[in-house]
């Protein structure tokens, strides 16, 4: 495997339209209809938690985490998208320890997502308990997943996960 010269760092608001690009390429145009993509809609990003990989001035990675509810406060994580010539390189966990350790440092509770259990088991992250949180539409079970950042805050949060409208 080459060495990259890679920077993970703060998304910038002037990142979006490659990082639109960047999902477009990674995941194609039936990525709105997935349930992963309705758990986040209509929800922003928060700044302090998005993190994008950089090789020189190129955009090849992205990751970003949004509010929501469910009983109590969690966060939502996604999309984690790396462009397709650059996967399996670590840039997608070098962006899920940097985004992760800024929601921890932050003092959020619990983190969500819909992604692939083996893939996320390396963070922490496990399968929701069944009927424990209801996401916005179908899913398999087996892809919901959480992870605790504070002890005892799976406690708080329970019921249907609605992202968290910007007011």
């Amino acid at each position: 495997m080459t060495s990259l010269p890679l920077v993970i760092r703060p998304e910038l608001p002037g990142d979006a339209d490659a990082i639109e690009r960047l999902h477009a390429r990674a995941f194609g145009p039936g990525r709105f209809a997935r349930t992963a993509y309705r758990l986040r809609e209509g929800t922003v990003p928060l700044a302090d938690l998005c993190f994008t990989a950089l090789v020189g001035t190129y955009l090849v990675g992205s990751v970003r985490i949004g509010p929501a509810q469910a009983g109590g406060s969690l966060l939502v994580l996604g999309p984690l998208t790396v462009d397709p010539s650059f996967e399996k390189r670590g840039i997608g966990g070098s962006l899920m320890q940097a985004s992760l350790d800024a929601a921890r440092a932050g003092g959020h509770g619990v983190v969500v997502l819909v992604g692939d259990a083996p893939y996320y088991h390396r963070f922490g992250f496990a399968p929701v308990p069944p009927g424990r949180l209801l996401p916005p539409g179908p899913v398999d079970p087996a892809r919901f997943l959480w992870l605790e950042l504070r002890p005892g805050a799976l406690d708080t949060v329970s019921g249907n996960v609605k992202a968290v409208r910007p007011r």
